[in-house]
């Protein structure tokens, strides 16, 4: 579904972002995966050549512009285009908002927010210059309904269906889609670590009875970034098991 495609996917080195990595070199796509730092970078670029994948992995801070043009650059001339973005890097929240420094929101604003824009404004001209391109971006279910502490997080992925919302207007005249899926409650290891108490009586609140899988959600990725989804652009897509508040 994406042959000859070249992808970028930020978060990519576990959970839902590793999956995705894997499944679009699964249906054709030379992919370059983006981590927080270079072990982890490695040791998914190790993992991926397990498998028999061959993908590059970069490590830029992605609230830094100039980092992040310099690595877009940088792929762009070794491959000659870019044609899919994933914005899948992101970190959530938890603490009541008494607890919560300034600090602490601003850092869940820069790297859930600032940083998709970052990555965006990188790879955009090499979009124009093809007049196609792909930008999907995570947002998520609390995007939808909020969540009842940690008030960064659900503040940061209503901003990310606005970004989404709002680019897919202006770059729709370039063929350039933009969307966004928001996943449920998906068995990343973050989940996985999570006391059976707390996770029960949240799958017991899903009408489809489980909490998502990775693939689940990279799955719904790979749709929107193929050409089967050539008239679908400025939406946000659940992937929750029709989860509600």
């Amino acid at each position: 579904m994406l042959k000859n495609k070249v992808a970028i996917v930020t978060g990519g080195t576990r959970g839902i972002g590793f999956e995705i990595v894997r499944l679009f070199k699964e249906n054709g796509a030379q992919v370059v995966l983006l981590g927080s730092r270079e072990e982890t970078v490695n040791k998914a670029v190790k993992t991926l050549a397990e498998e028999g994948m061959e993908v590059e992995g970069y490590f830029p801070n992605l609230s830094s512009y100039d980092e992040v043009k310099q690595v877009a650059d940088k792929i762009a001339e070794k491959y000659g285009k870019i044609d899919i973005l994933v914005n899948n890097a992101g970190i959530s929240a938890s603490k009541i908002i008494d607890n919560t420094t300034s600090e602490d929101f601003s850092k869940i604003i820069d790297l859930n927010v600032n940083a998709i824009f970052n990555m965006t404004k990188a790879v955009v001209p090499y979009m124009k210059a093809n007049h196609d391109g792909v930008i999907l971006n995570t947002s998520s279910m609390v995007s939808i309904y909020g969540q009842p502490s940690g008030v960064g997080y659900p503040t940061s992925k209503f901003a990310v269906n606005g970004f989404t919302k709002s680019l897919a207007r202006e770059l729709a005249p370039f063929n350039i889609r933009v969307n966004a899926v928001a996943p449920g409650i998906t068995n990343t290891d973050m989940v996985a670590n999570l006391p059976k108490e707390i996770i029960a009586p949240l799958i017991k609140t899903i009408p489809l009875g489980r909490i998502g899988e990775p693939r689940d959600v990279a799955n719904a990725f790979l749709f929107l970034a193929s050409d089967m989804a050539s008239y679908v652009t400025g939406n946000i897509l659940s992937v929750d098991g029709c989860a509600r508040s």
